[in-house]
């Protein structure tokens, strides 16, 4: 079976530098008061207009990131690999709400799928509907408030979008990943996924949705949306995440005086991502599964889930997916095992992507052990290089 324990496989696109660098970023981000400070500082910096490029790009930006531009993300493309690991690239400009942004957002997703076309290296592209569309528009479709005359024309704008970006990835047989966003805005971006699926997923899962399972109604509605793609035969594309908003729903759901959506305690969602994962490798006859998760136990469950089934570690209908600059010990070892295995890789101009830069700093800063993994096989591997 499958072990995460081996650093020399991990580290293996490490050169010594490159280790010393992540052990640095990651002895620093362990450290919430110093992430606190450089959100503060970062932000301060854009606002005064203070050059940062130069300190932010050869770290924590060359951590996380593949570059500031798709062919600046070539060589990470190329190096991934090389350890038979695709490249999900993802444009990560976050926070725009004009309709020339949204355009320029749908053409730059639209590249992605063409430098994915025939590249084994790119096996999956993704984008998040909020870059195409305005956040409160999202809100009162899923609400099911009456939009003016001029939000249904600018709602038809964003289904265009949204349709010619699947379109084109089925056209080029790339799959695609519909992101999942907070879960007052994700009715309407579920309404529309599962449009494009009925139109694109009837020979093989093409578009794909994503299922947060801190959300103590997803396992539900992921049953539920196997039964829509059964009925309407087609194939259920599936990306399983835990979830990435779970203060800000909390907060709302209190302010406003609604049940959290989000589940009670870690334990239930793990059980429900875990009860995910063997819903998904029982029905693979007619799902595409990714399973982004960060978490070993999921991750080897999966695995076990596939012996079971006899499932081939290289059927393509099933993805194993980590952040790009974490849990390599995830990624390179099941890649190594012959499972297969895609990074996403954010990209984009480095003043635009600092917000999701400062979300990983603070991802590591917060969740349980996180930074302690990653610094525990840095330290193990910079031994055994060593000789210690």
């Amino acid at each position: 079976m499958i072990s995460f324990e081996n650093t020399e496989i991990a580290c293996s696109a490490k050169s010594n530098s490159e280790l010393n660098r992540s052990y640095w970023l990651f002895k620093l981000v362990s450290s919430p008061s110093l992430v606190s400070f450089g959100k503060k500082f970062t932000n301060f910096a854009i606002a005064t207009h203070l050059p940062i490029n130069w300190i932010i790009k050869p770290t924590i930006f060359k951590q996380f990131c593949g570059g500031e531009n798709i062919e600046e993300c070539s060589r990470t493309i190329e190096e991934l690999g090389k350890f038979n690991i695709g490249t999900i690239l993802d444009y990560s400009v976050e926070g725009k709400e004009s309709e020339k942004d949204f355009d320029a957002c749908a053409v730059e997703t639209i590249a992605t799928v063409d430098k994915a076309k025939g590249n084994k290296n790119i096996p999956f592209c993704v984008f998040k509907i909020t870059g195409l569309a305005r956040f409160h528009l999202l809100e009162k479709v899923s609400a099911s408030d009456t939009l003016t005359e001029e939000e249904k024309t600018e709602y038809q704008r964003v289904e265009k979008r949204i349709n010619n970006i699947c379109k084109r990835a089925f056209e080029n047989d790339v799959p695609i990943f519909i992101d999942a966003e907070e879960s007052w805005i994700q009715q309407a971006m579920d309404k529309m996924a599962n449009k494009m699926m009925v139109l694109y997923n009837k020979q093989k899962p093409i578009v794909y949705n994503t299922f947060q399972l801190y959300r103590s109604d997803r396992l539900e509605y992921l049953k539920h949306s196997h039964s829509l793609a059964q009925q309407g035969a087609y194939f259920l594309g599936a990306k399983l995440v835990r979830g990435a908003y779970m203060e800000k729903e909390r907060k709302r759901a209190q302010e406003l005086n609604y049940p959290s959506p989000i589940q009670d305690t870690k334990e239930n969602t793990d059980k429900d991502y875990d009860a995910a994962l063997e819903f998904c490798a029982k029905n693979i006859s007619n799902i595409g599964l990714c399973s982004g998760t960060h978490n070993e136990k999921s991750s080897l469950l999966l695995a076990q889930l596939m012996e079971q089934q006899k499932i081939a570690r290289s059927n393509n209908q099933i993805y194993f997916s980590q952040l790009f600059g974490m849990s390599d010990h995830i990624s390179y070892n099941l890649a190594n095992a012959g499972y297969n295995v895609s990074k996403y890789v954010p990209y984009g101009p480095i003043k635009e992507v600092l917000p999701y830069l400062i979300r990983r700093a603070q991802e590591n800063t917060s969740v349980k052990g996180q930074t302690g993994r990653e610094l525990n096989i840095i330290i193990k591997e910079k031994n055994r290089r060593s000789g210690k």
